[in-house]
């Protein structure tokens, strides 16, 4: 079998030789997509919402577990986990946004003017953390190809509510080859914690998506002749929750600017 592995960063981008110094460099101003960096190391979505709406949070995260793999979870007005030891949640992922009543209101570098005492920070699995194994096993990643951020969707599948949160499902698409679907069904369902198998392959109708050249988030992603169109729930669908559930607060990563951390990815393979 032929080995497609990415083992350098994709087109155009800079090369790191660990998390922390991806992380410094995002530290000090570097931006844009997190996919096909560092591979090996474990990729996680960021959602920090005040204490009085962190129970909702992890009740609704405990209810959509395809979407919402809990990987830590931090105290009130902390910004470190030991997934990433010496990182700030604050500065450290390329690209935040901040929301208020559902509302984006900025999409910040540096989130240290909006932080406050009484967030508490979730990290959620990424589908970006499988994408070294579809790759080990053959499956080609078009976005990386193409130098782009995945392709995201918001579905017409509703979220199982928790308290006062709900909303709809996200996912992100990847194109495969028919001949390498079984690997890339198989690969991701090894790690379900970065969001497992896929939720859907084939017409995109089946999701309500109308239209795979207009995504909700990241890029559109150009697919080859017969590739098929294949969706795994996304670590964005909290923040579809929060556009839908207006919570008063809320500071999240951008989609596809993620936090790197050390923790390795065999780490969360279940074979």
């Amino acid at each position: 079998m032929s080995r497609t592995r990415l083992k350098s960063a994709p087109p155009g981008r800079a090369e790191y030789r660990s998390p922390a110094e991806a992380r410094a460099a995002f530290r000090a101003g570097a931006t844009g997509t997190t996919a096909g960096l560092l591979p090996g190391h474990t990729q996680a979505n960021l959602i920090a919402v005040p204490a009085d709406w962190a129970y909702d949070m992890l009740l609704f995260c405990q209810r959509n577990p395809k979407a919402c793999p809990v990987l830590d979870v931090t105290d009130a007005g902390s910004w470190t986990t030991p997934l990433a030891p010496g990182a700030d949640l604050r500065t450290d992922i390329p690209g935040y946004r901040v929301w208020e009543h559902g509302e984006l209101v900025a999409e910040p570098t540096d989130t240290r003017a909006y932080w406050r005492d009484d967030l508490v920070a979730f990290l959620i699995g990424c589908s970006f953390t499988f994408e070294a194994a579809l790759l080990d096993a053959g499956v080609p990643m078009r976005h990386l190809e193409q130098g782009r951020n995945v392709a995201m969707y918001v579905t017409d599948r509703r979220c199982r509510s928790a308290g006062r949160l709900q909303g709809q499902l996200v996912v992100s698409m990847r194109p495969v080859p028919p001949d390498r679907l079984a690997a890339a069904i198989e690969e991701s369902a090894l790690l379900p914690a970065m969001h497992g198998s896929p939720v859907h392959c084939g017409d995109p109708a089946g999701l309500g998506i109308r239209d795979l050249d207009r995504p909700d988030f990241g890029d559109r992603v150009d697919a080859q002749p017969g590739d098929i169109p294949v969706f795994w729930a996304c670590g964005v669908t909290p923040q579809a929750a929060v556009m839908a559930s207006g919570p008063p607060f809320a500071l999240t990563h951008a989609p596809g600017q993620m936090l790197i951390t050390d923790a390795r990815d065999e780490r969360y393979r279940v074979a």
